[in-house]
């Protein structure tokens, strides 16, 4: 009977392995303790659950409220659904200034690291070949021979030709592989201080890198092979983050206001290397109707289209900041100063 009742209560969701945010949802699910079913291939599909406005994995299929289903992608917010349809080992810290940071940092991974994840996966020989013998299979093991080989070929030279979505190209790939190198360096100096971002326990921070680097540090050759040889650390975290299940959560397990400028101002000054040029480059073409857009990143030239979810993400963390109490505003100040991000939110 227990058992048909946790089946009953499960939360469906559709995915694959090659995808970061696949992952990160996996690993949400496992570290809260929140039953899942996890569909593969063509099962959605068969069960004949409804399809997302926009493609995108993972899938979750959830009540809408008037005894429907409905189909739910993106998983930021649907990380912070979780936080009010579960109780307990929250991954966003009860702090309002360090929630924040911790939004913030996960909007780095989710929009910055996967530059760098996009960009070794088809810029490399034995990515490619990897990643498009691999990567149709996790839809199908049966696949017939033919249909793989045709598959990994359409499938490789389709994500090939949308490197240049995320900015990856012959100039900015230097300006990528070094701000990962980078990035590399500084949380594998974090770690040696705490075993996660956010301090004792995961924020969805952590869950934000930890699923880029499932595919960086664990999948993909080039970038892991180097992760493997700079930062040892960072690929034996990724394995530990992979289920989280037994991790205690304890409730003062997050990191305090007061030690989060030490701790976490040099990774948030990459961000503001990086990250926040880029953002608010985006947001400027966006309000400008323009269709790409150009800066200087990192010293160097850097051109792409524009993308309206990035336009979304900034406003997302402007809001954010907008709505927290003088005090936290101030704490989050204190904690920026000096690392780029304030540009974000003026």
């Amino acid at each position: 009977m227990k058992a048909r009742d946790e089946q009953d209560t499960a939360v469906q969701f559709k995915g694959a392995p090659g995808s970061p945010y696949t992952r990160k949802m996996l690993a949400l699910l496992r570290y809260r303790r929140i039953p899942y079913r996890f569909l593969i291939g063509g099962q959605a599909e068969a069960l004949g659950l409804p399809k997302p406005k926009v493609e995108l994995l993972p899938t979750f299929y959830l009540p809408d409220g008037q005894g429907g289903i409905e189909a739910v992608v993106d998983s930021t917010p649907l990380i912070r659904r979780f936080e009010q349809d579960y109780a307990g080992r929250s991954v966003v810290p009860p702090d309002p200034a360090l929630a924040f940071i911790d939004a913030l940092l996960e909007d780095y991974a989710d929009e910055w690291l996967t530059k760098a994840m996009f960009h070794y996966r088809w810029s490399y020989a034995a990515d490619i070949a990897k990643a498009g013998a691999i990567l149709p299979l996790w839809r199908n093991t049966a696949m017939p021979p033919e249909t793989h080989q045709r598959m990994s070929q359409f499938f490789s030279e389709r994500q090939i030709s949308r490197l240049y979505v995320v900015g990856s190209n012959a100039v900015t790939a230097a300006v990528i592989e070094a701000s990962y190198l980078r990035f590399l360096d500084l949380f594998e100096a974090l770690l040696q201080r705490q075993g996660f971002v956010m301090g004792g326990r995961p924020g969805s921070s952590d869950l934000g890198v930890y699923a880029q680097l499932t595919q960086l540090a664990k999948f993909d050759p080039t970038p892991m092979a180097l992760t493997l040889e700079r930062a040892p650390r960072v690929s034996a975290w990724v394995d530990l983050v992979d289920d989280l299940s037994g991790h205690p959560a304890p409730e003062d397990g997050w990191l305090s206001c007061a030690d989060a400028r030490d701790r976490l101002g040099p990774l948030l000054g990459e961000v503001g290397r990086v990250y926040a040029p880029a953002l608010l480059a985006n947001a400027k073409a966006l309000a400008a109707g323009d269709e790409s857009w150009s800066t200087t990143i990192d010293g160097q030239p850097w051109e792409q289209p524009s993308f309206p979810y990035q336009g979304k993400c900034l406003h997302g963390l402007r809001q954010a900041h907008a709505q927290l109490p003088e005090s936290a505003r101030q704490d989050v100040a204190k904690i920026l100063a000096g690392s780029g991000c304030e540009a974000l939110l003026t």
